[in-house]
């Protein structure tokens, strides 16, 4: 990993026996940090004031079902890759998902852990390279400015 800090996966489900086996996994098989939480709410309250790098919710849960929660975190932390996790196999609200979060994968339980750790480390891997080209564009914006300016004087200089 090119960064010095560890990413933070938020996973969100009301099923504590999903949340202890996948916060094993990943402790046990990646350097991630991991936050886990059996409330949208509470979820919400960390990612209010903690940066995340990518975030896991069910799909139907008591406080709210996941694609409300998700587009509670797109709008908070946009940058942040959203997985949906479900046991139901419904594909019109995975497009619908897809559609108003800008869902970054649709995850069938019972999930495949090494599926699951392959769709993570990509999901991160887009965000960074996402970011690096964010820095290049802000970069190329910049130099174009100074060149403006620089073109600016010139033209005051000779006319």
């Amino acid at each position: 990993m090119a960064d010095s800090h560890a990413e933070t996966i938020v996973i969100v489900d009301d099923e504590d026996m999903v949340l202890t086996s996948l916060n094993a996994y990943l402790t046990l098989e990646t350097e991630y940090a991991v936050e886990t939480f059996n409330s949208a709410n509470k979820a919400l309250e960390f990612i209010s004031t903690n940066t995340i790098d990518l975030v896991i919710s069910d799909y139907l849960m008591p406080e709210m079902d996941g694609i409300t929660f998700l587009a509670k975190v797109k709008a908070m932390q946009p940058d942040a890759p959203r997985i949906i996790l479900t046991g139901y196999a419904d594909k019109e609200n995975a497009i619908k998902g897809i559609n108003e979060v800008g869902l970054y994968q649709y995850i069938e339980k019972p999930w495949d852990n090494d599926d699951l750790r392959l769709v993570i480390r990509n999901a991160l891997e887009k965000k960074q390279l996402m970011s690096k080209l964010q820095e290049k564009i802000n970069e190329i914006n910049k130099a174009y400015g100074e060149l403006q300016n620089i073109q600016q004087e010139i033209l005051k200089t000779f006319v």
